[in-house]
């Protein structure tokens, strides 16, 4: 990581902070957004002049004291303490292998084993690597379901598929700000934030912001076109064989309205398309013969 990316993570989560979050006293004129220089460096307990490196990129080193005693004083939570942590060259840098750009076969056949949520696996990157049938259906609004940041922001149907887009958006955002400090020279993910910081300017406003989090485990509010609404939860996995994929699982309340529709989408996703008459599926790639359907590599376009 550049000394800049770690000058601009200190100015924006400086700028998040008013004095009254940190019981200091607020004098003179304010010409900056949340806190001075100053005042960080004195809830750190450090030299200004140093602080002010820091942010300029002129100290490119700080010893684990110092980001320990800026983590206090910015208030950052743990994943962005993490990120301080390896924009400032404290963990390995990229030394480690490159991410696993395929789901192994004993990880597909894992996703067959939930038949009654979706599950699916993604990269660093945010590309669906694999998914099960229901989370197959459970994403067909959209045009390509690829990627889950081109997808949100992209994609028109994601301004109806997510209720709270504005939040899924920002929660997408910090996790791939969480992803550029753990696989910094990934180049698929290098590629994604270049295009997305190029085609959206919602992307790099948040961008910008320095927000990071990761998928842990949160709320969706869904709208889809077939079923009607979906509160779900999701739990993510690290996959330890495949270091920087995850596997996420969605899940309703048991009787709740929300699994009944995802009942429902289930009996979609086992339901074959109609044939246009005359038409005989390629000898090479039988019709199957019955049950559900195995997991998909990527997603093809949606049905018309």
């Amino acid at each position: 990581m550049t000394s800049s990316e770690l000058g601009s993570f200190l100015r924006a989560h400086r700028a998040r902070l008013h004095p009254d979050d940190v019981s200091l006293v607020s004098y003179g004129r304010r010409r900056v957004a949340g806190l001075r220089r100053e005042e960080v460096a004195v809830l750190a307990g450090m030299n200004a002049d140093y602080y002010a490196r820091l942010e300029q990129g002129r100290e490119r080193r700080p010893s684990p004291q110092i980001l320990d005693s800026l983590c206090r004083a910015l208030h950052l939570d743990d994943d962005a303490r993490d990120h301080l942590y390896r924009l400032a060259g404290s963990v390995p840098d990229g030394g480690g292998p490159q991410p696993h750009e395929s789901a192994s076969p004993a990880l597909r056949q894992l996703l067959g084993a939930f038949p009654d949520t979706p599950a699916f696996v993604i990269d660093p990157a945010m590309d669906l690597l694999a998914a099960n049938p229901l989370a197959d259906e459970l994403f067909s609004p959209f045009q390509r379901a690829d990627n889950l940041a081109r997808m949100t922001f992209r994609d028109p149907a994601a301004r109806q598929f997510f209720v709270h887009w504005q939040r899924a958006a920002e929660a997408t955002v910090a996790a791939l700000r969480q992803a550029t400090g753990l696989t910094p020279h990934y180049p698929r993910l290098r590629a994604l934030v270049a295009d997305l910081t190029a085609t959206s300017e919602e992307f790099t406003s948040l961008w910008r912001a320095q927000t990071v989090h990761g998928k842990t485990h949160s709320a969706k509010e869904l709208l889809h076109p077939e079923v009607g609404p979906l509160s779900l939860t999701y739990q993510s996995f690290d996959v330890r064989g495949a270091p920087g994929q995850q596997l996420l699982i969605y899940h309703a309340e048991p009787g709740s309205p929300s699994a009944d529709a995802l009942t429902l989408l289930g009996t979609l996703a086992a339901t074959p398309l109609t044939p246009p008459p005359g038409h005989k599926p390629p000898a090479s790639q039988p019709a199957p013969a019955g049950g559900s359907a195995p997991p998909s590599d990527r997603r093809a376009p949606r049905r018309g």
